[in-house]
């Protein structure tokens, strides 16, 4: 997939017009991403976390959502998604299981930081021992709580991702 200088800035302002459109509408924050096919959209959306009460509703996700659906595949094979700033860990890891072909964004996560969208905590909290997170963890290992992992490692039916 090749795509030019060009056409990145494009849909890469795209992205960043619906950001501003989100703000300027009162949906949610300053965030919108676009996901591109054989140089066509086939998704776009805005972060909605407020609008719709739902702390995963990020541009990204949103975006990955739509397109996936679209396209009836979990995988985003061949695409590229627009972001109008740097994902945050949740929205990486998403883009990493969607596995497009690039990701292309403007914002820095320190330009988000700097208007109160700080994702330093999470990488921390990422990093340090169960014990020592700010959400109390207690990890409860056990053989019987092993039986879904049981039955995936052996179903006839499962689809690797």
């Amino acid at each position: 997939m090749i795509m030019s200088t060009q056409d990145d800035k494009k849909f890469l302002q795209r992205a960043v017009d619906l950001a501003s459109e989100n703000v300027r509408a009162g949906k949610g924050g300053p965030f919108g991403a676009i996901i591109v096919k054989n140089g066509k959209i086939i998704a776009e959306a805005c972060n909605s976390v407020t609008f719709d009460n739902d702390p995963t509703a990020h541009a990204e996700v949103n975006a990955i959502r739509a397109a996936t659906k679209g396209l009836q595949n979990f995988q985003l094979d061949d695409c590229t998604i627009y972001s109008s700033c740097e994902p945050c860990p949740m929205c990486l890891g998403a883009i990493y299981w969607a596995r497009p072909a690039r990701l292309v964004f403007a914002a820095s996560k320190g330009d988000a930081a700097e208007i109160g969208f700080d994702d330093a905590f999470i990488y921390h909290e990422i990093e340090v021992g169960l014990e020592n997170r700010s959400i109390p963890t207690l990890h409860m290992p056990s053989y019987e709580f092993l039986e879904p992992f049981r039955l995936w490692k052996s179903s006839g039916e499962k689809i690797d991702y």
